[in-house]
C-alpha cells in the first residue's frame, strides 16, 4: 500500500469508542491517517475530536428507542442521509479499511462501507451483539468478539474471539497522584463509583444516601455523568466528578473496590487492574439485557458480585458493599488467575490482513 488509509467510526457511548482510543495510537505509529465518522453530537465527537492527527467527519444518524416516538419514523430517513454523507467521505478519503466500534452511528458507515466495496471489521464487546451490529454484520468481513460465548450469536465463517481491548495507559496509573486530584488521603481505602459517560441516577442517589455509612471505612471516588454533581454535598472523603478522561489511570490506581454498571469494555478494564467490582447493570425496562449478561458471567467466574437494580434499595445496597469488601480478596485471587490475551495486537493483524 502506497498510503495507508483508515476510517474508524464508533459512538453513543463512552463504549462504543474505548477500543477506537486504544488503536488509534498504534495506528499513527504504524503511519496509518486516520479518519472517524461519529455523529454531530454524541460523546464520541467530544473524545475523539481533540485527538491531534485524526480527522473527524459528522453523520446523520438513527437511533433505537424502547418507546414509542414519532422519531422512530424519522430514523431510516436519518440512516439514508448518513449512508449518503459517509459515501462522500468515503470517496474523498479512500480508505482501504474501515473499523467498527458499534452504536448506531456505525450503521450507515457500513452499509456505505459495503456500496463502496471497502472491507470492514467489527469489534462486539457484549456478550450478545447489540441491534446496531446485528443490522451491520452483513455488511462486514470480519467480528471480532470479546467473550467466547458471543460466536454462538453470530456467523461462524467471518467470527473470532480475540478476548478485550484494553487501554494500555490505564496500566500507567499513579496511586499517589490519583489520590491527590481527587482530594483524597492514604487512611483508609477507596472505592470508584461509575455510572457510565451518562451516569446511572439510581446508583448516584444510592451512593449518595449511604454517604455516612460508607465513609465510616472507605473514601468515595463517585464519576456521576454529565450534569449529575450535587453541589450541596461536602464531605470529607468523598470527590464527585462528572467524567474524567486524562485522570482516570491515576484514579483507578487509587482505587480498591469498583461500584459500576455492566459495560463490557469498563468491566473487562476493572478485571485487567485487579479491582474487585460491585456491578449493578442497566435493567431489561431500559435495556436489552445485554449487561446482565455480562455481569452474570463476570459473577460466575468470580470476579464481581451483583446487584440487579430491581433490587437496588438503600439497605441491599450497602449489604452488598459489604459483602464485597468481605470477599476483596478471594475476588482478587480469582482475577489472579484470568489470562488476559493482547487483543488489542489482534485487531491491529486483522486491520492491516483486511486492507490488502
Amino acid at each position: 500500500m502506497e498510503k495507508k488509509q483508515i476510517v474508524l467510526t464508533g459512538g453513543g457511548t463512552a463504549g462504543h469508542v474505548m477500543v477506537n482510543l486504544a488503536i488509534i495510537p498504534i495506528l499513527q505509529r504504524e503511519g496509518w491517517t486516520i479518519d472517524y465518522i461519529g455523529s454531530k453530537n454524541g460523546i464520541e465527537r467530544e473524545l475523539i475530536e481533540p485527538i491531534k492527527g485524526v480527522t473527524y467527519h459528522s453523520i446523520s444518524t438513527g437511533k433505537l428507542r424502547r418507546y414509542f416516538s414519532v422519531e422512530n419514523f424519522k430514523d431510516p430517513f436519518k440512516v439514508l442521509k448518513g449512508i449518503g454523507q459517509t459515501m462522500r467521505v468515503l470517496s474523498k478519503t479512500k480508505p482501504q479499511v474501515i473499523f467498527s466500534k458499534g452504536g448506531f452511528v456505525s450503521v450507515p458507515v457500513l452499509i456505505g462501507a459495503r456500496l463502496k466495496r471497502i472491507p470492514a471489521v467489527i469489534h462486539e464487546s457484549d456478550l450478545t451483539p447489540g441491534l446496531a451490529n446485528k443490522i451491520a454484520v452483513p455488511f462486514a468481513k470480519k467480528v471480532l468478539a470479546t467473550f467466547p460465548e458471543t460466536l454462538e450469536h453470530l456467523p461462524k465463517e467471518k467470527t473470532s474471539w480475540i478476548g478485550a481491548v484494553i487501554r494500555p495507559e490505564l496500566f500507567a496509573g499513579n496511586r499517589k497522584r490519583g489520590l491527590r486530584f481527587a482530594g483524597l488521603t492514604e487512611s483508609k481505602p477507596v472505592i470508584m463509583v461509575m455510572g457510565g459517560s451518562a451516569g446511572a441516577q439510581r446508583i448516584n442517589e444510592a451512593v449518595r444516601h449511604q454517604l455516612d455509612e460508607l465513609t465510616k471505612t472507605h473514601q468515595i471516588i463517585h464519576i456521576c455523568g454529565k450534569g449529575n454533581l450535587d453541589p450541596t454535598i461536602h464531605k470529607f472523603g468523598y470527590q464527585q466528578f462528572e467524567y474524567v478522561n486524562e485522570e482516570l489511570p491515576d484514579l483507578l490506581a487509587a482505587t480498591d473496590l469498583v461500584i459500576s454498571r455492566a459495560g463490557a469494555n469498563a468491566i473487562f478494564e476493572f478485571l485487567a487492574l485487579k479491582k474487585p467490582m460491585l456491578l449493578i447493570p442497566l435493567s431489561r425496562q431500559a435495556s436489552r439485557g445485554d449487561q446482565i449478561l455480562n455481569a452474570e458471567v463476570f459473577e460466575k467466574q468470580g470476579y464481581a458480585h451483583v446487584l440487579f437494580e430491581e433490587d437496588l434499595t438503600e439497605e441491599r445496597f450497602l449489604e452488598k458493599i459489604t459483602g464485597l469488601i468481605i470477599a476483596e480478596n478471594q475476588i482478587k485471587s480469582a482475577m489472579m488467575a484470568y489470562q488476559r490475551q493482547d487483543a488489542t495486537e489482534r485487531v491491529i493483524e486483522e486491520i492491516n490482513r483486511l486492507a490488502k
